[in-house]
């Protein structure tokens, strides 16, 4: 069992990585502002989906095995930038309008849910990033190490929560403005879809 000093030191520090700049976060603030609060709130609870699946990774070993495998990197990458030229292209292609009846279908929850997901488990730099981090904080002195990973796994997963579902509200209250205009829906497609073209490329060149 994780002291009470290393989870609330643990805590602090993943809340920290979290408001920092980064691939997921940028990505969260993007489909607020330019697809509303519950849109960025959902792809936060994929990306947390995404982090269950890596923290289970690290728990069993497998992540160590992904790590090592040059191959296996490349290939994952690949995938997630892809993925993310795919967003960039959906961005730039989407529609304007600002009436009610005239706007295409918003994405469903499902679909919004599945890109936080996606967008999580296709960025390899997160399994590397486990790797590094959570064994600082895992001692063989407090027991079983795999019962350790997972708590650690669990409060990142809820540092993840709190600071990118701060970024989403915020987002969406700014966005909720610019969403009214024709213009500036114009200008956030365009900007969605630089940003995203930007974090394809760079996770696409990106080493370990």
């Amino acid at each position: 069992m994780l002291s009470l000093e290393t989870a609330i030191s643990f805590l602090g520090i993943s809340i920290l990585l979290g408001l920092s700049p980064g691939p997921d976060n940028v990505f969260v603030l993007m489909q607020s502002v330019m697809q509303g609060r519950r849109a960025g709130m959902l792809v936060v609870l994929g990306l947390c989906t995404g982090l269950v699946v890596h923290t289970t990774a690290i728990a069993m070993g497998l992540a160590a095995v992904f790590a090592a495998s040059a191959m296996a990197f490349t290939i994952m990458k690949l995938i997630g930038a892809a993925y993310l030229l795919y967003l960039a292209y959906g961005a730039y292609r989407a529609p304007v309008s600002t009436a009610d009846e005239q706007r295409p279908p918003a994405l469903s929850g499902r679909q919004l849910y599945l890109r936080g997901i996606v967008m999580n488990l296709t960025n390899p730099k997160v399994v590397l990033f486990f790797l590094a981090f959570l064994p600082q904080f895992v001692s063989a002195e407090r027991g079983a190490i795999a019962p350790q990973f997972f708590q650690l796994g669990g409060i990142f997963i809820l540092a993840t929560l709190l600071a990118f579902g701060s970024i989403a509200w915020f987002a969406a209250s700014a966005g909720q403005r610019l969403r009214s205009s024709a213009s500036a829906q114009r200008w956030l497609n365009r900007s969605a879809a630089l940003v995203f073209a930007g974090l394809a490329a760079k996770l696409a060149f990106s080493q370990r």
